[in-house]
């Protein structure tokens, strides 16, 4: 397969997981593909060593890129990193390598199926909280609920799209967001169910692969407020569609 592969990779206060070697990984995993690829990470305003480590390895790996950003939250980021790809194929997956980047794998003989969407579900879910585990499971109910989404998992960090799923669906999620400002680190769990959402609307072709997932503990993800962020998203999105905005 000659296809580009783009993967896009946010990145706020990374240092920790910089220093370990993880762009090292990817980048090993992609040689052995025998695809051409670029890496673009996206540095969402990073108040840690984050953009001076990722300055040093781009310097060394030409094929992998730094875009600056300011602090805007994870979904900014990957919106910015994905508008900004070359490739034919865009994944954005995130810097802990939760899912590790291997699954591509899975992922590539489904577009050459013909689909212009494959993300990744992730299986069992092992090592995660109760808490989170539960909080999963009421979200899934209420966005099969409010928007009709039919997906096991659409939250999980490790998605691909063809060019032109991104030029259609990204464009018009960054223009009803506008400027976004943040504090801290923010998942945007809105920002997965829109994509799906809108993916769905315009009418193309979605897989869902099962993956691997390693839980990551992380501060990033507070459960009661993220839920409570992503219900009032859920109600956002469909109110939006309803208002003739997609």
């Amino acid at each position: 397969m000659s296809t580009k592969l783009s993967i896009v990779i946010p990145a706020y206060n990374e240092a920790k997981n910089l220093k370990r070697g993880v762009l090292e990984e990817v980048k090993d995993f992609l040689k052995g593909m025998a695809l051409e690829y670029e890496v673009i990470i996206v540095d969402d305003g990073s108040i840690d060593e984050t953009k001076e480590v990722i300055e040093e390895y781009v310097k060394k790996n030409p094929k992998f890129n730094l875009i600056q950003v300011p602090h805007g939250g994870k979904a900014n980021a990957v919106m910015t990193g994905m508008l900004a790809s070359n490739g034919e194929i865009i994944l954005f997956t995130d810097m802990d390598q939760a899912t590790p980047i291997n699954q591509l794998e899975k992922f590539i003989p489904k577009f050459e199926e013909g689909f212009d969407i494959v993300i990744g579900s992730r299986q069992g879910r092992k090592g995660a909280p109760l808490a989170r585990k539960l909080a999963a499971w009421g979200f899934s109910v209420l966005r099969n609920i409010i928007l009709d989404l039919p997906f096991t998992d659409t939250q999980c960090g490790f998605k691909a799209f063809n060019k032109k799923a991104v030029e259609k669906i990204i464009p018009k999620i960054k223009s009803e967001w506008g400027v976004v400002h943040f504090k801290g680190g923010a998942v945007n769990a809105g920002f997965d169910v829109e994509v799906l959402y809108l993916a769905k609307k315009y009418g193309f072709n979605i897989a869902e692969v099962g993956v691997e997932w390693n839980y990551v503990d992380t501060e990033r993800v507070q459960v009661i407020k993220d839920a409570a962020a992503a219900i009032y998203d859920m109600f956002r999105i469909r109110i939006n569609d309803l208002r003739g905005k997609y």
